[in-house]
């Protein structure tokens, strides 16, 4: 389960399920981030999660034991905004989110507005509103372009599982008959902008993840050396259900300090 080893010099990481769970961080995580920052290798943690902004998962990481900079997460928000950004620079939108998402696109020179905006970006919170939804979808039924973060249909909590953005998309899809755009994992944007990012290349990255049917499937479809590592969602016995292989499958981040 392993393919001819390539000289790593950048690294992406997925944060919950290889360097946390439940807000504790898996054991070999802090000296993974430490060794990365030592060596001084170009690296991002990525997230789904567009919730937070990158200040706010510093200081949840920094509680945990971990300590990175806040220029090294990448969340989706942060992504969707440079992809719009990018297609239409200082448009503008209507976003369903909390402060990572909005935090994000007024970041990049994007104006947030109920009038006619070019986009309505929908992300993660945990307030959705039915007038909120209601709002987007006489937006995208008038003209404007559906975007959205992440496809996650459920989230984690105490309690159980939530219904996340790509539920509600599902929804308001329903309403509309227009498919957004997911910029998220498992989407390979996500992990192009965060290459751009960092000035790293493809055929010299890794990527870290517990997930083979986001983490290690949109790290393939990047370009990049992937290791699954079995401290997260997949299972070991899970591997062999899909029809694409990770680089290597590692049992925990704690693996690969020796490797950076």
């Amino acid at each position: 389960m392993t393919e001819p080893h390539r000289e790593i010099t950048s690294w992406l990481t997925d944060m919950d399920g290889v360097l946390v769970h439940e807000g504790h961080a898996i054991p070999g995580a802090p000296e993974f981030v430490r060794a990365l920052r030592d060596a001084e290798r170009p690296f991002l943690i990525l997230t789904n999660n567009s919730i937070f902004t990158a200040r706010d998962l510093r200081a949840r990481l920094a509680s945990s034991g971990i300590d990175v900079p806040e220029e090294s997460i990448w969340t989706s928000a942060l992504a969707t905004a440079q992809f719009l950004a990018d297609q239409n620079p200082g448009g503008s939108a209507y976003a369903i989110g909390e402060a990572g998402l909005t935090t994000a696109l007024y970041e990049a020179g994007y104006t947030l507005t109920e009038s006619d905006p070019d986009y309505v970006v929908l992300g993660e919170t945990r307030t959705y509103s039915f007038e909120a939804i209601t709002k987007a979808v006489r937006l995208i039924k008038g003209g404007s372009r559906f975007i959205c973060t992440n496809p996650d249909t459920t989230g984690p909590s105490v309690e159980g599982p939530l219904p996340a953005t790509g539920a509600v998309a599902a929804m308001i899809t329903a309403a509309t008959q227009r498919d957004p755009y997911f910029v998220g994992k498992p989407n390979p944007m996500m992990f192009r902008s965060a290459l751009n990012r960092i000035d790293a290349h493809s055929e010299h990255t890794a990527m870290v993840g517990d997930r083979m049917d986001t983490d290690v499937v949109a790290g393939i479809e990047a370009g990049l050396y992937t290791y699954l590592v079995l401290t997260g969602s997949t299972k070991i016995e899970d591997v062999d259900t899909y029809p694409f292989r990770p680089s290597e499958v590692k049992d925990s981040v704690a693996d690969l300090v020796d490797l950076v």
